[in-house]
């Protein structure tokens, strides 16, 4: 059990309130998950964590029900609930369908972005770009941040929520690999390219800087999606150069 599972600094007594209970359960446990505190396969005991919090089982059982919609648990009968194991082709399966979704973001932020949301892309790419070696943890969760101020940007619930339900299991996954440092440097400092989209500064096509920006941690991401009888070799030569670069690094 993670010992930072529960929010930094709350006291016994600073629970959230029981409206709002399963929610920050939820919200602790899918980040436990995806900055690989949880690994694929690890059992969630429910009983161990409702201690964890200091709470009943009630709102931590929701909240795993929770976490099994949004694919990151899933329920073995008898056995109980346990973080998600994503074959190599579930990883291409979910992203064939991130670059539909993820595209219709940035052409919703190019057309209508506010000043605001505009701020806080640049200021978490700027601390992308700042990013120093500490552990994958930390590097895992920038990339979340961006993806989900991108996703909010655009300005449809609708959108971030099935955004957030289908690609959030990918961050998890992706935090285990065992990479360098200037590996995982070099894939943060390519979320500039998909600021300077999503701010209306770059004339690539949105779903071409999804599927380059995405060849920076996949081969063929686009596999399974009808982009991916559309070849850019250029593109995909460039990427992966480059990542093989940093891998030897």
């Amino acid at each position: 059990m993670p010992r930072d599972l529960a929010a930094p600094g709350t006291a016994p007594g600073q629970l959230p309130t029981p409206s709002t209970l399963k929610s920050h359960v939820f919200q602790r446990l899918r980040d436990a998950i995806v900055t690989g505190r949880y690994r694929p396969g690890d059992r969630l005991n429910e009983s161990k964590i409702a201690r964890e919090f200091g709470i009943s089982r009630i709102p931590v059982r929701e909240a795993l029900m929770q976490l099994q919609e949004h694919g990151l648990v899933m329920n073995l009968e008898r056995r109980g609930m346990f973080v998600t194991r994503l074959s190599e082709e579930d990883v291409q399966r979910i992203n064939s369908l991130r670059v539909v979704l993820e595209a219709e973001a940035l052409k919703l932020c190019r057309l209508k972005i506010s000043k605001k949301d505009a701020a806080r892309l640049t200021d978490i790419v700027e601390r992308m770009e700042a990013w120093t070696e500490r552990t994958e943890m930390d590097a895992a969760a920038l990339d979340l941040e961006f993806h989900r101020a991108l996703w909010e940007s655009a300005g449809n619930p609708y959108l971030t929520k099935a955004l957030d339900s289908i690609v959030t299991s990918l961050f998890a996954h992706k935090a285990l690999e065992n990479v360098s440092a200037d590996l995982k440097r070099w894939m943060l400092h390519h979320h500039r390219a998909l600021l300077d989209v999503a701010l209306g500064n770059s004339n690539i096509e949105a779903e071409a800087a999804i599927i380059i920006h995405m060849r920076t941690g996949y081969n063929e991401p686009e596999r399974f999606s009808s982009f991916g009888l559309i070849k850019t070799p250029a593109a995909e030569t460039t990427s992966n150069k480059g990542r093989d670069r940093a891998r030897k690094s």
